[in-house]
C-alpha cells in the first residue's frame, strides 16, 4: 500500500473527529488553542491506538485469509464508508457541549475511532506496516481536528455533513481500488 493510499485511508477515517471537532468548536464562545489542543490529541491518539488493535486482533487470523485480503480489506472500509454517508444524511443534531473534560472528551474519542478498529484488521489482512500506517492516522486526526475546532468556531456546523460525506467517499473509493487491485484489473 503505497504512501498516498494510507493517506487517503487516514483522511477518510479522520472526518468522523473533524466533524465532532466542527461541534466542539461551535461550543466555545470564544476559541482558546486549548480547545484545538485537546480535540486534536484526544482524537488522534484514539485513531492511532484504535487501528493497531485491530491490527492486533487480525494479525491472529491474517494468514488464513491471505488470499481473501482484498475483498477484506473492501468490505471493511466500504462498510465503514457507506456508514459514515448514512450518517451523514441523517438529520439529528445534538446541542454541542463546550465541556473538553476528560470525562467528555473520552467517549467522543472512542466514539469516532471505532472504524479506526475495522482499518485495523483490514491492514493486517493487507499485511500493513501498521506503526508508520497508525502514525499517519494518528497524526492526520489530530491535525484535522484541531482544524475542525477553529472551522466550527468560525462558521458553525455548515461543514459538517460535507467533512463525513467526503470521508466516507474516500474510505468507499480505497476499498474499491484495493479490491480492483487484488483482482488484478488495476
Amino acid at each position: 500500500m503505497s504512501f498516498l493510499d494510507l493517506f487517503l485511508i487516514a483522511l477518510g477515517l479522520s472526518m468522523d473527529a473533524f466533524a465532532v471537532s466542527i461541534c466542539k468548536g461551535l461550543s466555545v464562545q470564544r476559541m482558546q488553542p486549548r480547545h484545538a489542543l485537546a480535540c486534536g490529541v484526544w482524537f488522534g491518539a484514539f485513531q492511532a491506538l484504535m487501528p493497531l488493535l485491530g491490527y492486533l486482533l487480525g494479525a491472529g487470523f491474517a494468514g488464513l485469509i491471505g488470499r481473501f485480503s482484498h475483498w477484506v480489506a473492501f468490505a471493511l472500509l466500504a462498510f465503514i464508508g457507506v456508514n459514515m454517508l448514512r450518517e451523514s444524511f441523517g438529520g439529528e443534531e445534538e446541542a454541542p457541549d463546550p465541556d473538553f473534560s476528560p470525562k467528555a472528551m473520552l467517549p467522543l474519542a472512542l466514539a469516532t475511532s471505532i472504524d479506526a478498529l475495522a482499518a485495523g484488521v483490514s491492514f493486517a489482512a493487507m499485511q500493513v506496516q501498521i506503526l508508520p500506517a497508525v502514525g499517519l492516522i494518528g497524526v492526520t486526526t489530530c491535525v484535522f481536528s484541531a482544524i475542525g475546532v477553529k472551522v466550527g468556531n468560525l462558521f458553525g456546523v455548515r461543514f459538517k455533513a460535507l467533512a463525513e460525506r467526503a470521508g466516507g467517499a474516500v474510505l468507499v473509493l480505497m476499498g474499491l481500488k484495493i479490491l480492483l487491485e487484488g483482482l488484478g484489473v488495476l
